[in-house]
């Protein structure tokens, strides 16, 4: 079955789930990657200014990229999220509604979703343009690069939101479209 067949189920077995595109697979495993990767460099950085702090010393660049990279990970952990569908909701009423009334509810929750996702991605982008001649304080960086997380995050969670927006419309429910999600 293509990624983008219906989902059908077979006699006596549960509807197969529903698999990404090959390139929202690589993108995801590549955003998935760069928290990882992210992640452990602030831990290191970190660590290693703590113990040059303990014998008096103190790299200020180190807090900087720290707080940057901190961002960055904020909002491609949100791009994370948004493919895996593990964002906060509260479905105890979705949950007891029809397949029908369902399907509608969580088109119309992805459609707010999309909308916001738009607008930050717009404005975010404008944040950024504005931004490039102002610098960092220590790293002497462009700002802009301090505020890059919130359109490229923006824009990353608008595909995967739009990627469930599509399979919602096509029928798929929930629970196949995000397995092991109770």
């Amino acid at each position: 079955m293509s990624d983008t067949a219906p989902v059908v189920a077979h006699a006596g077995m549960p509807p197969p789930v529903v698999t990404l595109p090959v390139a929202l697979r690589l993108l995801s495993k590549a955003v998935d990657w760069t928290v990882v990767a992210m992640g452990a460099i602030m831990i290191a950085l970190i660590f290693a200014n703590v113990v040059l702090h303990a014998f008096g010393k103190d790299l200020a660049w180190v807090t900087e990229l720290g707080e940057l990279m901190m961002v960055w990970v904020t909002f491609l952990g949100g791009v994370c999220a948004a493919q895996r569908g593990a964002h906060m909701s509260i479905n105890e009423f979705l949950d007891k509604l029809p397949p029908g009334r369902r399907r509608l509810a969580d088109m119309a929750v992805q459609g707010v979703c999309i909308v916001v996702l738009a607008i930050l991605l717009f404005y975010g982008y404008r944040i950024v343009a504005a931004s490039w001649e102002n610098t960092l304080t220590t790293l002497l960086w462009p700002m802009a690069w301090q505020y890059m997380p919130l359109p490229i995050g923006a824009g990353l969670m608008l595909v995967f939101t739009g990627w469930d927006f599509v399979l919602t419309l096509r029928g798929v429910p929930r629970d196949r479209r995000y397995p092991g999600d109770d």
